[in-house]
């Protein structure tokens, strides 16, 4: 019948299908960094910890990351316009839920629920794509706006959420969400056949076990992850449990792997040696790529900047994003080497953490950041789509499946990591410079007692009285050096990522293997995520 009926009505222009597809996946990535557009306004809005914010995004991601392989089977028993619209239909009845609970467990059992809807929704949207983009050239483009898509979503939304979250309630986002997916509704309702892309498979003998083993592991390594720091690891029974059971569904989930006639995942694609080399990659540019973060927390803590100013300047981020992913782009057409494209985009975010080690000060004019965060979106944009393309190149066609799963979890962990990675740099490193300068800043030291002085005279000068102005100006001490504690962990993660860069960077010049393998999406492989 799809042969005889084409899944689009004849009427419809090519460019109207392509956008209305890329309209059906944006708000579902939207949804993906939501909490982290402004953590201190959703946890004061859900009365939990910013820990447990991160972690409403970690859920999201571990069910973006375990339903992928299941959901093929889903994907080829329903009809493309019928599998849209249920998919479609839970996001929104989940978009409702966030809006209406406040309690923590229910959140992140519906923020687990997205997840999972959106891989059905980029799966499909990115199959429809991929079947109209014929050759190469059309193929390479199609990925590069995709990946840029998801590489933007963080500064994305902090820039369209900034005035919304300043004038209502958090939850007043997911109402938004909602009401966005009325557009990609209305647009496939009108424009859609109601046919199959492929022959109807039965959904019997689906591996439940393997994606609940799977979605067990991710979730709990991520609990880990985001809280361990906070509860000082193994010290904490918490800590200690959810480690031991995260370690045993692997185990279990990767046993399954080896007897399994039909495995979630075939473990034979880390034969191949450059597809380890480009999982190795993809997890470091992913440590990397959320630096970002950091600098947008200096700017609240530090330079006092509110949410909407953040935003504004983090459209420069986007900018370089734009021209990173061009960039790439024109280089993977042009056939260039990939060590040749990594070198580019790793100098460039070296550049961009060792600028940013010497700019971090206790005050500075903001215009002089916007040429660091170009430079952020420009290496992270040059390296994001070419890296993920390397990881498909490189096994077989017959492992596309496996290779497309498997490097959607290194963007999983590597998102993981990056969170464990901020929290101990932000809970361990910052309370040791605080500690430092706490020693360092007592009465007997001359410059304390010179700098409480003249801090005391200032207060009384403006018409403070004197025992006022004294607790006043201790207050005032107490604050620098929280300040300072916040520069130096800062720098500390700047540091570690530049010396981390320099390794990556040397690894790549020195390994003339990599270029063996052609960066090519054929037209027989799976959509890589």
């Amino acid at each position: 019948m799809s042969k005889l009926i084409p899944l689009f009505k004849l009427w419809v222009p090519q460019w109207l299908i392509k956008v209305t597809l890329f309209i059906v996946l944006l708000p579902s990535l939207v949804l993906f960094f939501l909490p982290l557009a402004n953590i201190n306004a959703a946890a004061g809005y859900y009365g939990i910890e910013p820990a447990d914010v991160q972690y409403s995004v970690v859920v999201f991601y571990a069910g973006y990351t375990s339903f992928f392989s299941l959901e093929r089977r889903f994907f080829r028993y329903l009809a493309a316009k019928e599998y849209f619209f249920i998919f479609t239909l839970i996001q929104i009845l989940t978009s409702f839920g966030c809006y209406q609970v406040q309690s923590l467990p229910l959140l992140l059992l519906l923020r687990f629920i997205q997840g999972m809807c959106l891989t059905s929704t980029a799966n499909l949207a990115l199959a429809l794509i991929y079947n109209r983009l014929k050759t190469e050239r059309a193929r390479e483009i199609g990925y590069s706006v995709y990946f840029g898509m998801l590489i933007c979503m963080l500064p994305f939304n902090n820039f369209i959420t900034a005035d919304l979250i300043d004038s209502f309630n958090f939850n007043v986002l997911y109402k938004g969400a909602m009401f966005s997916y009325v557009p990609s509704l209305i647009l496939l309702s009108v424009i859609m056949n109601n046919i199959r892309l492929d022959i109807k498979f039965p959904l019997y003998l689906l591996d439940w076990a393997s994606f609940i083993l799977y979605a067990i592991f991710l979730s709990l390594l991520g609990y880990v992850l985001v809280y361990g720091q906070e509860y000082y690891w193994f010290q904490d029974n918490r800590i200690l449990y959810n480690t031991l059971g995260s370690a045993s569904s692997l185990l279990l989930f990767l046993l399954r792997q080896f007897v399994l006639k039909r495995p979630y995942f075939d473990l034979e694609v880390f034969k191949y040696r450059n597809f380890k080399i480009g999982a190795l990659i993809l997890f470091i540019l992913y440590i990397c790529r959320f630096a970002s973060g950091l600098t947008s927390a200096y700017f609240s803590n530090v330079l006092g900047l509110d949410p909407i100013h953040i935003s504004y300047i983090n459209l420069f981020n986007i900018l370089g994003i734009i021209i990173g992913v061009i960039t790439s782009c024109v280089m993977v057409l042009q056939k260039r080497p990939v060590r040749l494209i990594w070198i580019y985009g790793f100098c460039l975010l070296l550049l961009y953490h060792v600028g940013m080690f010497f700019f971090l000060n206790i005050q500075a004019n903001e215009n002089i950041f916007y040429l660091p965060l170009i430079i952020q979106g420009l290496g992270v944009g040059m390296l994001m789509t070419p890296t993920i393309i390397f990881m498909i190149s490189s096994a077989p066609v017959r492992f596309g499946a496996t290779a497309a799963g498997i490097c959607l979890f290194v963007r999983c962990f590597g998102f993981y990591a990056s969170i464990a990675l901020m929290n101990f740099y932000e809970l361990f490193s910052k309370s040791k410079h605080y500690n430092t300068f706490q020693e360092q800043l007592t009465q007997l030291n001359p410059v304390t007692s010179v700098a409480l002085s003249k801090q005391t005279q200032a207060l009384v000068h403006h018409g403070a009285n004197a025992d006022k102005a004294i607790k006043v100006a201790q207050k005032l001490l107490v604050k620098s050096i929280d300040v300072q504690g916040q520069i130096r962990y800062a720098m500390d993660y700047y540091e570690m990522i530049s010396w981390m860069l320099v390794f990556t960077i040397t690894l790549v010049a020195l390994f003339p293997y990599i270029n063996r393998t052609v960066i090519y999406l054929r037209s027989d492989q799976p959509a890589p995520f």
